[in-house]
Formats: structure tokens, C-alpha cells, sequence
């Protein structure tokens, strides 16, 4: 009730008697509910909110500012409300200011007679039954011409509400204000969206809305000044230019308007090169990591989808015509590429759609109204802006048929790229026959030219993934009119998975037809997994090979799902009918043998990787290996070499395979190196375990909806969490594993198990010797040599394999290679002889090789071996093309840019250490055929690494054994020698990213090139890996991609790029200044290019910086490069600079800095968790940073113009791009940093940093208010 007292105050009040926030007057809000019984005092209030809406008078003491604070919360219950916890006036204010104006605007839609209803817009502040007429006064009732009188004053009123409301919204302050509970409260905020929505809706159909009609029409366009954060910036200063914040739907984009290749889009072509390195698998889903790439440059670059979408369809077509004939070895290949362009790819753009679906469906109303998404951070009031993303999507794929020249599909789909065409032949077809009553049949694909391209096999993957539908097929040109006539023709045959959905019992002829042909669904798949696990012996096996066959490598419409079952069948479920303490994985031998074969290609293996299913492959290998590895032999017959599988047989495939997903040979030396890479936090099996049990507890399996065939009827191991120490065998290998790389052997007692099974391995190998007669006299003395000087047992046939479980052939595994390789180092050996005996240890037992490589390794590196020669008497020589290799490397390095000293040191024989020399000579025994191909997926990495460890010319002397031993390899090792050479020769690795900036960039020494050329993602990466019988040439980009994941000082690979970066930018700023036209060199357009040059700078040194070093050579790029590049003095060096190259050069390493930490921290809300610990804590030091030297505490080296540059920059770009980091940082951080700004006559950017602090940082912004014109 309003009594005469505060009718007073309102007067008080109103003539400046009294401050604005005293609590009394403000507390009179409440009169909103009561206007209609008090339109006097509702009319005194609404000229008072005009007139006082913004005063805030903050000089206030203590006492005061509580008592007004829990005064007017408590009379508007704002803390309720809005869930925050008051503290300040500012904040006071904010939310006051955002009740009444939706107060206002309620009481308007009542007072006009149209019901707000609650399960479709918030509640309002004052709720919904406050709103109730009261024309009866608590005095009584009164004359008929006083309540005319009233009723005249409540339409007034009315119209004034809106009137205050409309001149309120011309404020800047208003809109600052709004803009805050938009930031901070956008929940609440979208409940306002909500309610234009619904005067949007009303404005033509009800009559009352006309008087206020012209308000309702005004405040969308007053709206959008809210949504658009849109600043009175000065664009004539160059770091405002630089730093300011446009405005989304404006889109002025950063990429070159005239190209989608245009070098902001490099990231994906760089980002999708590197994850074709087979080296270093992935341990997360390569889906997730794109999807969240495209988002970063979409945002980055202020794109549109269709640009967006393009580009990355661009660069992953560039990706697979890299490697249209790709160099043979045992490196993923052509399945690879066509995997992410076909299935990853289009699997980033669903997750994309799916988020923009869950982010339409949770603004109750929001696709109705029309406020849409703008640029992944705010609203769109109007509906006008940009297109959805599946408009963006489906412009994208009708632009990409204007791209012919890198559409051409390789050789070996060209036939699924004929089929994909024919489909849609015969989708018009069908539509145009169905009119008449016809049907046409369905062709073979294989046999007719219809002009397929890799555009219809996308088209065909967004299609199975309900991306786009079928109306594709008829946009012009898609498919020729020539085909479509053909279809009308019969069908040549029937499909063999039509045969095999009948009902058809395996054949040979059909099981080779299913492996060469990809299932057309699902159904088929799930069939397939059904029959693997329940048919006979042969079914099993078959069905498992077929589902390792094309349904994997070219199924790209099913793939993941594919990939899914694989691993399920990797560790079948327990059938009810078993009993006994034999395992039930033996009965599942041979289904095993063939899903092991054919998931362990190095293809099939890099695929499992980019769908990030690495750790869930982990867990499943490791109960096979328990099993199997426990398992004695039943017979002689053990020799995994034979058609049918055996326990070692199994047992090798699944350990070799599980070795192959962490680096388990890796060196000493290179695990006690920290700092980022590939090396630094070193991937190992309880770090897969603990990926892979993370995810089952989140249920974060992708597919998981629609995978659950049978899943209810089963409890599958994959299921339950897994550690190492649940199989104590594995956990024991591990272990001794982990010790023999450590540190030398210690000896064993005479009479210990192992020494007993040690003493039996080495009776076979010299038994076998001694047999074939191929020892050597020295060798007859190594026959007696066993462990500790035991004779060896004559009870057994001395040419008999022992029969031992696998394990414990494992464990006492180095106690036979220390036995054989001291007996060859002292003579009693002949080094053929000790090959022999290697090669028959690994025919012997496969899984051997996994326990040769970590022992050499170690050896290796431990350097207590002498060097032996490599003459062709001892040892093979590599002399014979030792000489064209060097030169060949030489060749390739100088290709790219690299100039160093790198051949054989001219010693004649060659020379390596005994364990290198036993290593490479006993790879080179190895058959190339494709069932030993899990054996060189362990050899291959091994080798390079160990040889990389060694003195240099053991690089090309391996090099030219293994080109001698396989002639088609020979262009595959010379570049894998190439890329050793860079690994610890910091000059070669200096020369190879100076290339890379200029191949990408344009020459530092060409006058002209910097600011006319276009950069060229081509230059950078190469168009061609290889062309056949030509010798390769590779782009500096692609080496270093391929090289910089084993680079040693990873963080001297920092300082060299932000060297380069800031170099680049001050010169692209120098030749600007130079220009002869003064007219060009004062436009803004001129000065934008050259920003934009340096722009793409910083987006090249971002991008190899992340794939260079990752997380750790990030955080170290904030917490320690930038500091001291900031504080070190460079004027001796530079000598004299221009302020337009400082400020350049400030820009360059502000936008690569944001960059390189949005691209692995996530510009979200939503980031993991690791990520989002990390940003909060790194980010918030590198402010505190800035602060201080703001604060005069820390002494700058730079020049001022760059540090400003470099300040003001950052913050802008933070504040555009990346709103999220702001809230993690310290409150007073944020004050101190928007005072430094504002010293700077950065105004406008402090303001934007504090709105987007979060709801304790309103205040602060609250008290602004008044520079604010």
C-alpha cells in the first residue's frame, strides 16, 4: 500500500531531496501490481525510472549500502530470483533496472487483455496473479467522475510505460545494462527474447496492441543493439581497428571473400594431415576434435556456414588426392583419408546439426520467434541473419560440383563413385516411372560408367547420416541425362548381400564376394556379428573376416558402427551354457584368429584410431592375452605359422597388436625428457585403461543408442572397467617390461624357474643350429652356453619345441637375447648364427619380437655395445647404394628447404652397434606379405626409433639395408630417413619452419611477394605426396608434420616459431609503409590486408605450435615464451622499426596466442574437464601477468607501441572469441586490467571485458555507467 509518507519521499525524490537508491523510494517498485488501484503513484513512479533509472551513487559507506541492498531485495526478492548473492550497488542496479523493464512490459500485455501463458514464456518478476485489478481503494469507494478521472490516468499510464521503456532503450546505458543479464543471466534474458516473441505474435491479431503498436516495432531494432554488442569504437586508431569487436550479423569476415582456400581456413588442411601420421595414434575421437576445430574457425574466421562447410570439404578433398598414388610401406594409406573424408567428416557435421538442434529446442520458443544462433554465443533478434547450418551445408555441397579438379576419385573407388551415381540415376528414374506405373531394377554398380565423382559419394554419406535427403538428386547436373536412360535397361546381377539376407549358406565364391563388397546397411552388420558369435566353427571365422573386409575399409555410411563391432567381438560375451574353469575364449579360437587378422592391418588400425576407440581395443586384447598366454599347448603342432590358428598364434596376434597402441620400446633417455610432444607425458596402458573406464562411467560411447544389439541378453566384459592388475601375467610382463629398459638384467640362480625356461629356449635354438649345420666353428662353444653355465638337458629331443605356456617363454625371453648377444659380442657366436637363432625365437613364439625390441632398445641406448662392421662377411653391407641414399636424403631435405650436412661420415666398412647390427639384420628376414603385416606395424616404429638413437650414419646405412631387401619400399625409407635427421639437429629443424612460413607465406627476401601473393595451403603441404617411379620431393609442411612429434627439444621449436611469427609481421608492416602509392598505403583497405597478412602469420604459427607440442608447449607459450618475449629487449638487434610494424607485430603474437589456446582449450562453456581446469588456471596467471606490468611492477623490454598492441589485442580477441575465459579469471584481475585500459582511452574494450565477467563483475560495469555518453 502507498501511504502519504512515501508519496513524500517519491516528491523528495523527485527534486533531488533525497538519493536516488535510498531504500524506501526504491522499494516502491512494488506499486507496479498495485497501479491499478494507485495510477497516481504509478504515474509518479514511471516519471521518476525515467528520469533516475541509471543514477547510482556508489559513495556510500558501508552500513548504507547493506541497508539499501537488503532493503530492496527484500521488497523485490532479487536474489531469489535471479540466484545470486548480492554484494554491491552496481549489481543492485542491474538486476533492478531488468526486473522493472520486464515488470513494465508485463503489466502492458495484461493491461491490453492479453494473458501471458507460463508454460510457455518465464514468469515474470511479479509473477503472474499479481497482476489482478484493483479498482476498489482500501479507503472506500469514490465519486464517478474520480474514477473517470483514474481510468483515463490507467490508459495513460499505459501508454507511458511504454514511452519510458522505448526512450530508456535509445540509452547506451540501457543497453550496456541489458547486455549484462544477457552475458551473465541469459536464461533470464531469454525469457525477455520471449516476450517479443509473443508481441510479435499479437501485434496482428489483437486490437489493443495498436496504441503501443509503434513501440512493439521499435524495441526488436532496439533489442538488437543488445545482441549485437555493437561499440562507438574510433576504426581511424589502429589498435582499435585491430581489437574491435563487430558485430556478428554484419559477418565481416577475416577470410578472403574472393576464395574458401583462402589460408584462415589452413587449420584443416593442417590438422588433417597430421592425423594421417600412422606413427601416433589417436586417443580421442578424431570426430570430436574436428567438430570442435570447426566451430574454433567458423568463429574465428566470422564465416557463414557455407563458407565454413566448403573449406572443409576442400581440404578434406586436398587430403586424399595428397596421396592418389601413395608410396608403398607399412603407413596408413588411401582407407585412411577416405575414412575422414567420408565418414569423419561427415560425422563432425552431424555432431554440429545435433548441437544446433539442442540448442533450438532449448529456447522454448526460440525457432518459432525466430532468435537463432549468432556465432555460437548470442541471439538473432530478426530472423534475417545467417542461414541455418543445413542451408549452410547443402549451399556448401551445390558449390563443391564447381571444384572438378580434385573430385577425381582414386583408382579404387571409382566403381563405389559410379554406384553412388547410378543410386541417384535411379531414384529419378523410379520418380519419373512410378507416374506411369513403373519400377526400374537395381544395376550392378562395378559395370557402368556413370560418371561418379568423390562430390556423390559425399552426398551420399550426408545422406545415410539424415544430414541432407534425397532431393539432392535433382539438382541440375548431378547426374547426366545419358545415365539416367541407361537405367532403364535390366539389371546386370544381384547383390551379395541380398544372396546372404536370404539365407544363402557360406561359400567360398560368396564369402569373397561379401569381402570385396561393403554392406549397404546395418542389418547386414548385425547379422554378421550374430553369426560370429553363435554359428559353427567355419561361420565364425568367416563372418569375422568379412566383417574385417570391405564393410570396414569402404563401408564409410556404417563405418563406426562397424568399428564398434569389431571391438565387441574382440572380447565376446560368456555363453550361459558354459561351465568349468576352462575359459570360454577357447571355444571362440578361430573367430578370434580371423577378427585379430584382420583389425591389426595398419589401416584398420589408424581408422580404429581416428574413431578414437584405441583404449576400448586396449581393454579388449588384454583378457586374450591372459587367456591365451596362460594356455599350455596341447601338441608339437604349435607353431604359429600353420593355416589353422594356435595358442601362440592367438596369443601373438592379440599381444603384438596391444604392444602397437602405446610406445612400449621407448628408450630411457627419451622417457626421463619432458616438455610436450610426443614425448613429453609419455602415452602408456594405464593411461588407455583409464581413457577407456572414464568413458564407461560418463556413457560417453557415441553410438551408444543405437548400438545395442543383444546387449541385454549378455554381460560383456567391454562392460566393466579394467586395470592392469586384473591380469596378473600381463601385469607381470609389464612390469619386467618397463625394468629391462630401465636398467640392465640382474642375474638368476641356477635352479630358478625362469633360468630353467631360459635354458630350454636356448637348447632349441642351438639344437636347430647344430642341425642345420649352418653355425659356424665359433658356434659349437655357444651350444654349451647356457644361462649361468648349466649344461643343457639331454631328457628331451634336442630338436623338439619346448612346450610352455607363452608367458613364461616371455619372462625368460631376455635372459636368452642377454645369453646369445654376449656369446656373438665375445666371439663364441657367429653373427649369422645369432640371427638364425632370433629369427627361429620369433618363428618359435611371434609374440618374442615384442620383448627383442625393448631389449635392443635398451641396449641401444645404453651404449655398452661395441660398434661391429657391416662388410657382407659378418654382417650385411649396405655399401651398395649407401652413396644414392645419402644423396637421396640430401635431395629430399634441400627440397624443403633444409640445407644441412648429413651423409655417412665416409667410414669404410660402416659401422653399428652389435644390438642395432642383430636388429636390423633380423628384420630383414621378415617375409612382405600381407599376413606378417602385424609384425612390421611393431618392427617398423621400433627400428626408426632405435636407429634414430644411434650415431648419424646409422640412419642411411639401415636405410640402404632395407631399400636392398625391398626394392618397392625404396622412396618410403629414404623419406623416413629424412625425417630422423630432424629429430635432434635443432639447424635442420630452424631451416624446415622457416620453409614452412615461406612456402606458405611468400619469401621474407622476394620484395613484392609478402603482401600481392595469396597463401597457399598447397605450397605448404604439397598437392602430391609422391609420383610413382619419380623420386619424392616433399612440401616443407608435410616433413615437418610427419617429423615433429619426434623432435627431442620440443621447446626450442617454441621460441623459433614465435621468432618467425613476429618477424613476418613487422616486415609485412615495413613493406606497407614502403609502398610508392601513398593514396593505397593511407586507405584502411591497404592497412586491413596487411592485418590480414598478419593474421594468417599467427594462424600458421598457432597451428604447428598445438600439433608441435600440444597441451604442455601451450602453457608454456602463456606462463613463460610471451612473458619474457615481452620483456626482453630487442632494439640492439632490430635497430630501427616503425610503430606501424610494433603494433603489427603485437597483433601477430596476440591473435597466434588466443588461437593456439582456443584450439586445445575449447572457446565453450563446456569443455572437458581437464581442459577447463587447465585454461582457468593458465589464462588466469598470464592476466595476472599483464596486470602487473600495467600496475608498474614488472619492467617491460618491448617497445610500448607493441605491448599496447599486444594488451589491447588480446583482450578484444578474448572478448570476441573466446567470452568464457574471461569468467574464469580473478574478479580483481579484471578491474586492474580494465582500469589499464581505460587509462589508454580503452573505454569501451574495459567495459567489454567487465560485462563479460560474470554475475560479480556486474557491478563493477554498473559503476561505469557514467562515462558512458
Amino acid at each position: 500500500m502507498i501511504t502519504d509518507l512515501d508519496r513524500s519521499k517519491f516528491r523528495a525524490l523527485q527534486h533531488g531531496l533525497q538519493p536516488p537508491m535510498e531504500p524506501r523510494p526504491m522499494s516502491q517498485v512494488v506499486v507496479i501490481p498495485n497501479r491499478r488501484s494507485q495510477p497516481e503513484a504509478y504515474r509518479l513512479f514511471l516519471e521518476l525510472f525515467s528520469r533516475y533509472a541509471f543514477s547510482l551513487d556508489t559513495a556510500v559507506d558501508d552500513a548504507c549500502r547493506d541497508k539499501i541492498i537488503n532493503s530492496v531485495d527484500s521488497a523485490l526478492q532479487l536474489s531469489r530470483t535471479y540466484e545470486v548473492r548480492l554484494s554491491e550497488l552496481g549489481q543492485l542496479l542491474v538486476l533492478f533496472f531488468f526486473t522493472v523493464f520486464v515488470g513494465l512490459i508485463d503489466s502492458t500485455f495484461y493491461d491490453m487483455g492479453l494473458q501471458i501463458n507460463s508454460s510457455d514464456i518465464q514468469e515474470g518478476p511479479f509473477g503472474v496473479d499479481n497482476f489482478q485489478d484493483m479498482d476498489m481503494d482500501s479507503r472506500g469507494n469514490l465519486s464517478v467522475e474520480r474514477n473517470e478521472h483514474r481510468e483515463l490516468l490507467r490508459k495513460k499510464n499505459t501508454i507511458m510505460a511504454m514511452e519510458v521503456l522505448a526512450k530508456l532503450m535509445e540509452s547506451r546505458k540501457a543497453v550496456v545494462l541489458l547486455r549484462l543479464v544477457r552475458f551473465n543471466l541469459p536464461e533470464k534474458f531469454h525469457g525477455l527474447l520471449q516476450r517479443l516473441w509473443f508481441s510479435e505474435a499479437n501485434k496482428l491479431t489483437s486490437s489493443s496492441m495498436k496504441p503501443v503498436s509503434q513501440f512493439f516495432e521499435r524495441l526488436p531494432a532496439n533489442m538488437c543493439k543488445v545482441c549485437d554488442f555493437e561499440y562507438q569504437l574510433n576504426k581511424g586508431h589502429l589498435i582499435r581497428m585491430l581489437s574491435g569487436i563487430r558485430q556478428p550479423h554484419k559477418r565481416l569476415s577475416f577470410c578472403n571473400s574472393e576464395s574458401v582456400q583462402s589460408a584462415c581456413w589452413a587449420p584443416f588442411d593442417i590438422y588433417l594431415e597430421h592425423i594421417m601420421d600412422g606413427k601416433q595414434l589417436l586417443i580421442t575421437s578424431g570426430v570430436s576434435m574436428l567438430t570442435e576445430t570447426i566451430m574454433l574457425l567458423q568463429v574465428f574466421n566470422r564465416a557463414s556456414w557455407q563458407e565454413t562447410f566448403l573449406a572443409l570439404w576442400l581440404s578434406a578433398l586436398r587430403l586424399v588426392q595428397r596421396e592418389h598414388d601413395p608410396l608403398e610401406g607399412p603407413i596408413p594409406h588411401l582407407e585412411s583419408r577416405l575414412c575422414i573424408l567420408l565418414t569423419i567428416v561427415p560425422l563432425a557435421i552431424a555432431n554440429i546439426m545435433d548441437d544446433e538442434a539442442k540448442f533450438c529446442s532449448s529456447l522454448h520458443g526460440a525457432a518459432k520467434s525466430g532468435f537463432m544462433e549468432i556465432d555460437g554465443h548470442g541471439y538473432q533478434v530478426d530472423g534475417k541473419g545467417q542461414t541455418s547450418r543445413k542451408n549452410g551445408l547443402i549451399s556448401s555441397l551445390q558449390v563443391l560440383g564447381q571444384f572438378s579438379g580434385i573430385l577425381c576419385p582414386p583408382a579404387s573407388v571409382i566403381g563405389a563413385a559410379n554406384a553412388a551415381a547410378v543410386k541417384a540415376a535411379s531414384f529419378i528414374s523410379n520418380s519419373k516411372n512410378a507416374k506411369g506405373g513403373l519400377v526400374c531394377g537395381t544395376h550392378s554398380d562395378s559395370y557402368i560408367n556413370a560418371g561418379g565423382n568423390l562430390r556423390h559419394l559425399i552426398i551420399e554419406a550426408c545422406i545415410a547420416r539424415k544430414l541432407i535427403d534425397t532431393s539432392v538428386y535433382n539438382w541440375p547436373g548431378y547426374v547426366s541425362a545419358s545415365v539416367i536412360s541407361f537405367i532403364d535397361l535390366p539389371p546386370v546381377q544381384k547383390s551379395p548381400w541380398v544372396i546372404f539376407m536370404e539365407g544363402t549358406p557360406f561359400s567360398n565364391s560368396l564369402v569373397n564376394l561379401l569381402l570385396a563388397t561393403p554392406a549397404p546397411s546395418l542389418a547386414e552388420i548385425e547379422k554378421l556379428y550374430d553369426i560370429a558369435l553363435n554359428g559353427s566353427v567355419e561361420e565364425r571365422s568367416a563372418a569375422a573376416k568379412i566383417l574385417c573386409g570391405a564393410s570396414l575399409s569402404h563401408g564409410w555410411n556404417i563405418q563406426e558402427h562397424v568399428l564398434r563391432y569389431v571391438v565387441k567381438l574382440l572380447s565376446p560375451p560368456k555363453p550361459s551354457t558354459h561351465t568349468g574353469q576352462r575359459s570360454y575364449l577357447i571355444d571362440y579360437m578361430p573367430m578370434l584368429s580371423a577378427i585379430l587378422s584382420g583389425a591389426s592391418s595398419i589401416d584398420t588400425v589408424h581408422v580404429l584410431s581416428l574413431h578414437g576407440l584405441i583404449p576400448e581395443v586396449a581393454a579388449s586384447l588384454m583378457p586374450l592375452c591372459e587367456v591365451f598366454g596362460s594356455l599350455m599347448p596341447t601338441s608339437n603342432n604349435i607353431s604359429s605359422t600353420n593355416d589353422e590358428p594356435s595358442i601362440y598364434m592367438v596369443f601373438s596376434s592379440a599381444f603384438l597388436f596391444l604392444l602397437r597402441l602405446w610406445k612400449f620400446y621407448r628408450p630411457p633417455i627419451d622417457q626421463c625428457l619432458t616438455g610436450g610432444g610426443a614425448i613429453g607425458g609419455e602415452l602408456t596402458l594405464e593411461y588407455l585403461l583409464l581413457l577407456r573406464n572414464g568413458r564407461i562411467a560418463s556413457h560417453n560411447y557415441s553410438a551408444q543408442d543405437e548400438f545395442n544389439s543383444n546387449q541385454g541378453q549378455h554381460e560383456y566384459a567391454s562392460d566393466k572397467p579394467e586395470y592392469v592388475d586384473f591380469y596378473p601375467k600381463l601385469r607381470a610382463w609389464y612390469c619386467q617390461n618397463k625394468s629391462c629398459i630401465a636398467s640392465p638384467l640382474s642375474g638368476i640362480s641356477t635352479g630358478n624357474p625362469v633360468h630353467e625356461v631360459a635354458n630350454k629356449i636356448l637348447n632349441m635354438i642351438y639344437s636347430k643350429m647344430t642341425k642345420s649345420g649352418s653355425s659356424s666353428g665359433n658356434s659349437s662353444t655357444a651350444t654349451s652356453n647356457s644361462l649361468c653355465g648349466s649344461p643343457p638337458s639331454t631328457a628331451e629331443d634336442p630338436y623338439q619345441r619346448p612346450m610352455l605356456p607363452a608367458w613364461n617363454v616371455l619372462e625368460a625371453t631376455p635372459f636368452v637375447l642377454e645369453a646369445i648377444l654376449t656369446a656373438c659380442a665375445h666371439g663364441r657366436l657367429s653373427s649369422r648364427d645369432l640371427t638364425t637363432g632370433l629369427r627361429d625365437l620369433i618363428d618359435f613364439l611371434p609374440a618374442t619380437l615384442g620383448t627383442i625390441v625393448s631389449y635392443f632398445a635398451a641396449e641401444i641406448t645404453r651404449g655398452i655395445w661395441k660398434p661391429v662392421p657391416m662388410n657382407g662377411t659378418d654382417w650385411p653391407s649396405p655399401a651398395a647404394i649407401l652413396s644414392a641414399i645419402d644423396s637421396e636424403i640430401k635431395e629430399i631435405l634441400a627440397a624443403a628447404g633444409v640445407d644441412i650436412p648429413c651423409g655417412s661420415s665416409g667410414q669404410s666398412p660402416p659401422m653399428l652397434p652389435l644390438p642395432m647390427a642383430a636388429l636390423v639384420s633380423l628384420t630383414i628376414t621378415f617375409k612382405l606379405n600381407k599376413s606378417h603385416e602385424y609384425i612390421h606395424a611393431v618392427v617398423g616404429p621400433a627400428l626408426e626409433n632405435c636407429s634414430s638413437g644411434c650415431p648419424w650414419p646409422s640412419i642411411p646405412i639401415i636405410g640402404s639395408l632395407w631399400a636392398q631387401k625391398v626394392r618397392r619400399w625404396h622412396h618410403f625409407i629414404v623419406v623416413s630417413c629424412a625425417r630422423s635427421v630432424l629429430k635432434r639437429n635443432k639447424v635442420a629443424v630452424a631451416q624446415l619452419l622457416r620453409s614452412c612460413f615461406s612456402s606458405f607465406l611468400g619469401s621474407l627476401n622476394d620484395s613484392t611477394s609478402l603482401l600481392t601473393n595469396q597463401s597457399s595451403v598447397s605450397r605448404l603441404l604439397g598437392t602430391i605426396i609422391a609420383v610413382p617411379d619419380v623420386s619424392p620431393s616433399l612440401a616443407p609442411g608435410f616433413l615437418y608434420l610427419r617429423s615433429c612429434r619426434t623432435i627431442v627439444d620440443i621447446q626450442y621449436v617454441n621460441g623459433v616459431i614465435i621468432g618467425l611469427v613476429t618477424e613476418y609481421a613487422r616486415e609485412l608492416a615495413t613493406r606497407w609503409t614502403r609502398m610508392d602509392s601513398s593514396r593505397l598505403k593511407s586507405s584502411q583497405a591497404s592497412l586491413s590486408h596487411a592485418a590480414a597478412k598478419s593474421r594468417e602469420v599467427a594462424v600458421l604459427g598457432a597451428s604447428l605450435l598445438c600439433l608441435s607440442g600440444g597441451m604442455n608447449l601451450i602453457q608454456e607459450l602463456y606462463l613463460e615464451t610471451i612473458p619474457t618475449w615481452l620483456l626482453s629487449s630487442k632494439n640492439e638487434k632490430l635497430g630501427e622499426v616503425s610503430a606501424v610494424s610494433r603494433i603489427l607485430e603485437g597483433y601477430a603474437m596476440a591473435y597466434m596466442v588466443v588461437l593456439s589456446g582456443s584450439a586445445l582449450w575449447g572457446i565453450g562453456s563446456t569443455p572437458p574437464a581437464w581442459a577447463l581446469s587447465r585454461r582457468a588456471r593458465v589464462v588466469g596467471v598470464h592476466m595476472d601477468f599483464l596486470v602487473r606490468v600495467l600496475e608498474g611492477n614488472i619492467s617491460l623490454g618491448c617497445h610500448p607501441a607493441t605491448w599496447k598492441a599486444y594488451v589491447s589485442c588480446v583482450v578484444g580477441l578474448v572478448v570476441s572469441f573466446a567470452p568464457e575465459w574471461i569468467q574464469v579469471v580473478k574478479l580483481e584481475t579484471l578491474r586492474k586490467l580494465a582500469s589499464g585500459l581505460r587509462g589508454w582511452h580503452e573505454s569501451e574494450l574495459a567495459l567489454s571485458l567487465l560485462e563479460r565477467g560474470g554475475v560479480a563483475a556486474m557491478g563493477s560495469v554498473a559503476e561505469l555507467l557514467n562515462v558512458i555518453s
